[in-house]
């Protein structure tokens, strides 16, 4: 009976090795897979060289004497193609002059001829706790980035218990997860909550907004490339998936994901494997995928844009996350959070700030921008207030007028009240207000800048809630992430 590999899924290396002994390369390709890790084996410098243009590795096993080239040439050529790749050296007449040379470019250890199994599994074990290492970093990255922002899942409300009992049930399983719920309901926040209560917390959380993704580049930014796949792709480079391995990733807005790229995740889903543009050999990564969206999938599936197969695979354990108008018992504690996250404060330092009659003004109100609306009507409240207590007045003109479901306002009005002297806090951070109209001697406006105003407006009126912005607009999402873009970096450029 086989016994199965000794090292554990996301610990597995891509390992090439190269040497002109064939009983060295029978016993490679024997005994690495063994220990659960993935081997080319190369005769020669000539077709290492092959090898590495066509794959990446995680770990090169260089001869440095061999008939054609040496190992410090093959070595040369690894840094300059995949400079993350970990080089060790292995020869019978090692000298100092080589194994420094063989240091300066890039190598990180060597063996001796004849060296013993126990220390190619030495090698290889510090291989993967470097890779491992690399790994923790990211995850600590991202977990310090949700501190930054939104926190764990609040709220006691009847409608949040079954979002409340799925996490604690599912979290700690490996099983795949859709969120649905309207557009800034808190999808990534659940998303968070499952990850952090997973036996992945110590590997990456990787974020990823479906909908902000380039046409273009999309498959290179989600599974990865290798040098030359296209133009302009001057280095490899490692796709969304190969930086989760072993963790988790959360494909936001998975509706505006394109039908060749759902093919793909597909295959992984299936096979739990990826490949990246430009190489054929395929790669296995252990990842668990979370996924989310605003969109109705079964009509996109009736409509035949998104893939039937790929729902099922996905839809292994649904939740949906109810809007904010169908959960108010939680907006005071919702609110005090947001504004301790506005404040950078704690929230015990902040619980008394919101007056209860700014509660009340709240509780009437039916936040169709859900939780995302509170969450800048609180970064409002705060600058607006100056640090002291909240209160009705100190909210955004659309709160204070108390609009109800099926209610048209008119126009919003994003200034604060009359009696205190601010600048219009009311576009989302990174965004300035638009323009003014020029006076009659001042410059004329270009169409590009009229659009950009209404684009803005538009934005500001839908409580900057890309979906229905775009929908009014009737441009598609891509679209508009592409002209906030370049507004963006147009703002920048006239400030700095």
């Amino acid at each position: 009976m086989a016994h199965p590999p000794v090292t554990p899924p996301h610990n597995r290396l891509r390992v090439l090795f190269v040497d002109d002994e064939r009983s060295l390369q029978e016993f490679m390709r024997t005994e690495l897979p063994r220990l659960g890790h993935d081997v080319v084996v190369c005769p020669n410098g000539t077709t290492a060289l092959q090898a590495i243009a066509a794959h990446t590795f995680d770990i090169a096993i260089l001869d440095i004497r061999m008939p054609d080239m040496t190992g410090i040439d093959v070595l040369q050529r690894l840094k300059q193609v995949s400079p993350d790749t970990d080089a060790v050296m292995m020869t019978g007449y090692a000298s100092e002059e080589s194994m420094v040379q063989a240091m300066r470019l890039g190598a990180c250890d060597y063996l001796r001829k004849p060296c013993k199994m126990s220390e190619i599994e030495a090698v290889l074990l510090r291989a993967a706790d470097k890779k491992r290492l690399k790994s923790k970093a990211a995850a600590l990255e991202a977990r310090v980035q949700a501190a930054e922002g939104p926190g764990g899942l609040i709220g006691g409300s009847p409608a949040m218990q079954p979002v409340l009992q799925f996490v604690e049930r599912f979290a700690p399983t490996d099983a795949r997860v859709l969120i649905t719920g309207e557009t800034g309901t808190g999808k990534e926040v659940v998303a968070r909550a499952i990850y952090t209560h997973s036996r992945r917390v110590d590997m990456p959380f990787i974020p990823v907004n479906c909908g902000a993704l380039s046409n273009t580049l999309v498959e290179s930014q989600l599974f990865g490339h290798k040098k030359g796949a296209f133009t302009g792709a001057d280095r490899d480079h490692k796709g969304f998936f190969e930086v989760a391995n072993g963790g988790t990733l959360f494909l936001d807005e998975l509706g505006e994901l394109d039908i060749n790229v759902q093919a793909k995740l597909l295959r992984f889903l299936e096979a739990g494997e990826i490949q990246r543009l430009g190489e054929n050999q395929p790669i296995i990564v252990d990842v668990r995928v979370i996924c989310a969206t605003n969109r109705n999938l079964k009509q996109m599936v009736a409509e035949r844009r998104f893939r039937e197969d790929l729902l099922f695979r996905l839809n292994q354990f649904p939740i949906h996350l109810p809007p904010l108008r169908d959960r108010k018992q939680d907006i005071p504690s919702l609110a005090v959070h947001l504004l301790a996250v506005a404040a950078k404060r704690p929230p015990e330092t902040v619980a008394d700030l919101i007056t209860p009659e700014a509660v009340q003004t709240m509780l009437a109100y039916d936040w169709q921008g859900n939780v995302r609306e509170l969450k800048n009507a609180m970064e409002y409240a705060w600058i607006v207030s100056g640090g002291r207590p909240i209160t009705p007045d100190h909210l955004p003109q659309d709160v204070r007028a108390g609009r109800t479901v099926g209610y048209a306002p008119p126009a919003p009005q994003y200034g604060p009240p009359a009696t205190i002297p601010m600048p219009q806090p009311g576009y989302p951070p990174g965004y300035a207000a638009p323009p003014m109209p020029p006076s009659a001697d001042g410059p004329t406006k270009t169409l590009a800048d009229i659009e950009m105003e209404y684009i803005l407006q538009t934005y500001a009126k839908n409580k900057f809630n890309k979906q229905r912005t775009a929908d009014e607009l009737g441009i598609s999402l891509k679209t508009l992430y592409n002209k906030l873009h370049k507004y963006e970096e147009e703002r920048q450029h006239r400030a700095g």
